[in-house]
């Protein structure tokens, strides 16, 4: 229970001698207590002052990061008007021009890539089936 320090030397000079030893412990009890009181509201204000900073500080600096893109990226306009030159082959991946890449598609269109031989396609089913059944039986030895 906190007595302020004015009723602790009421009590004392209604109760007690006014000069003893034990109204002197309490007024310096209570005047102990006054100083932890006020240590403790100077931390709670430095600890809200600290906090309201941080997040002001923190949502101030994000919304600047979000803003603005990166200074080494290419604008989306820019982009769109850039004439592609070069490109890559879709059959091993080497470097082409535009003109050899055009060709290239127009190849692909009209020939369709070389179908296997059925009995190569048959072994090649029942290789994966094999495979396929040493996973789920590895103890038949076929």
């Amino acid at each position: 229970m906190v007595i302020s320090l004015d009723v602790a030397r009421f009590l004392l000079g209604k109760f007690g001698h006014g000069k003893n030893r034990f109204s002197s412990c309490v007024v310096k009890v209570v005047q102990e207590m006054r100083r932890v009181k006020t240590r403790k509201s100077i931390k709670l204000l430095s600890l809200i002052v600290i906090t309201v900073t941080s997040i002001v500080l923190s949502s101030y600096w994000r919304s600047a990061a979000i803003a603005l893109p990166p200074p080494e990226d290419t604008p989306e306009e820019i982009l769109r008007t850039k004439i592609i030159i070069e490109a890559r082959s879709p059959i091993d991946g080497r470097l082409l021009t535009a003109a050899e890449y055009i060709q290239l598609q127009a190849q692909l269109q009209e020939v369709p890539p070389p179908k296997l031989d059925p009995k190569i396609r048959e072994q090649i089913f029942l290789l994966r089936l094999r495979k396929t059944l040493f996973q789920f039986f590895p103890f038949l030895n076929f």
